[in-house]
């Protein structure tokens, strides 16, 4: 690890304040963000050999540790979930997860907290170009979530991000405001389901009354974003998937989380209705 693990007084009141704070070089590359794209590249190879597809690509390079996969989803976008869902099964991308450094986070950003893993919270998101349909749209994370109205995303790219890419957008101290009720589906995006499908209310207004960042970032890097803080996958619009991971924390010492037992929410087969029906207008 480059990063000292304490956190300034002014970065711990930066986080409270804003609902997020970016850590430049959190990660060490050759140590944590290489083995990761490694693993990528290999999967990618075992799916072209799965479906009798030839393999074009040169050695691993990290740099360009998704060669081949453009090509993969052109021949049949399936082939692009079968990598989505096999990636997070890489060793090294599940060491990372539970780094003691990601613990101590939370423990310094909350200090009553009792640490915990969102199980089904963590994954390696890979957004192409053009695509919108598994683009996330203005949300906070606990209605996707659960576990606990107090908890912290990790997010961190594996590839260089550009204006062009999309980068992850932010409303500035918008957590504020606690919760937004959200509609749980989208009538415009019928194809939209579970997570994906869920929508602020009055969002356009919504999200114009807070500032917006959306930090360009590098591998290494690291954003920890507040479970309420408003924020949305931006739209690419370049020539290479933006690759990125996610790891989700939660603090189990948090009253609405206890009441509702810690509960996992659509990845763990939990419908947020059922837990907040307060907080759904379509109910």
């Amino acid at each position: 690890m480059t990063f000292s693990r304490q956190l300034s007084a002014e970065q711990i009141q930066q986080f409270q304040r804003d609902g997020f704070l970016i850590l430049k070089g959190f990660y060490d590359l050759e140590q944590d963000i290489v083995p990761i794209q490694r693993g990528i590249h290999q999967v990618i190879g075992q799916v072209l050999k799965r479906h009798g597809l030839q393999d074009k690509r040169g050695p691993f390079v990290p740099e360009h540790f998704d060669e081949g996969y453009l090509d993969l989803i052109k021949a049949n976008r399936s082939y692009g979930g079968e990598v989505y869902d096999a990636i997070k099964q890489i060793p090294a991308f599940m060491r990372l997860l539970g780094i003691v450094e990601h613990e101590t986070l939370l423990a310094q950003v909350r200090d009553d907290a009792v640490p915990g893993i969102a199980a089904g919270g963590y994954g390696i998101r890979v957004d192409n170009p053009g695509e919108e349909r598994f683009r996330a749209p203005w949300h906070q994370e606990y209605p996707s979530q659960l576990r606990s109205l107090d908890g912290v995303v990790y997010w961190s790219p594996l590839v260089q991000v550009t204006p062009e890419l999309g980068p992850v957008r932010l409303c500035v101290a918008s957590h504020r405001n606690g919760p937004v009720p959200v509609y749980t589906r989208d009538p415009l995006n019928p194809d939209k389901t579970g997570a994906y499908g869920l929508i602020l209310k009055d969002e356009e207004e919504l999200v114009s009354c807070y500032e917006q960042v959306a930090p360009l970032l590098s591998p290494g890097d690291l954003v920890i974003i507040d479970f309420l803080t408003l924020h949305a996958s931006g739209h690419n619009a370049g020539h290479r998937s933006r690759w990125s991971m996610q790891f989700r924390y939660f603090n189990f010492n948090e009253p609405v989380g206890m009441r509702h037992g810690w509960k996992g929410s659509y990845a763990a087969g939990v419908n947020f209705a059922q837990v907040h029906p307060e907080l759904c207008l379509d109910r």
